[in-house]
């Protein structure tokens, strides 16, 4: 049987506790071992991040660019959850973003197994995530 929409919120709203108070075990748990996670944007973070690893380094590095995020609405029914936050950093002497996001997730089981990420204002992610994140030169970036 299906989970309830308030059910299904409650797995989200877990996953926002858990990730503002920098807690990837509690990020962990309302995650399905093979979660996908689609990242938009043209910056080294972006990307489709496929399992419970690669999404949890996603946040862990999120975290350590100090973004945050707050919840504004949820929205849900027995298979999907909507969120609106606002998402914003604050990072002395780089460029910052501070802009409305939405994200769509797929629940399954009371675990997240998909999530869309969608950005009201994707060219200044862009930038802050350059700002934050460099990559290596090549070949060390390159995949052995």
């Amino acid at each position: 049987m299906a989970a309830s929409p308030e059910e299904n919120i409650k797995v989200v709203q877990d996953f926002f506790a858990a990730y503002g108070a920098g807690d990837l075990d509690g990020i962990a748990d309302v995650m399905d071992e093979n979660v996908i996670w689609h990242i938009p944007g043209r910056h080294p973070l972006s990307g489709t991040k496929h399992g419970r690893d690669e999404v949890l380094a996603f946040f862990s590095q999120l975290g350590s660019a100090g973004f945050k995020a707050e919840p504004i609405y949820f929205g849900a029914d027995e298979t999907h959850v909507v969120d609106i936050h606002r998402g914003w950093s604050n990072v002395n002497g780089k460029p910052n973003v501070d802009t409305t996001w939405g994200l769509v997730y797929r629940i399954e089981d009371g675990k997240i197994v998909e999530a869309t990420n969608l950005s009201a204002d994707q060219d200044t992610a862009n930038t802050f995530f350059w700002s934050q994140y460099q990559l290596a030169p090549v070949p060390e970036r390159l995949a052995k």
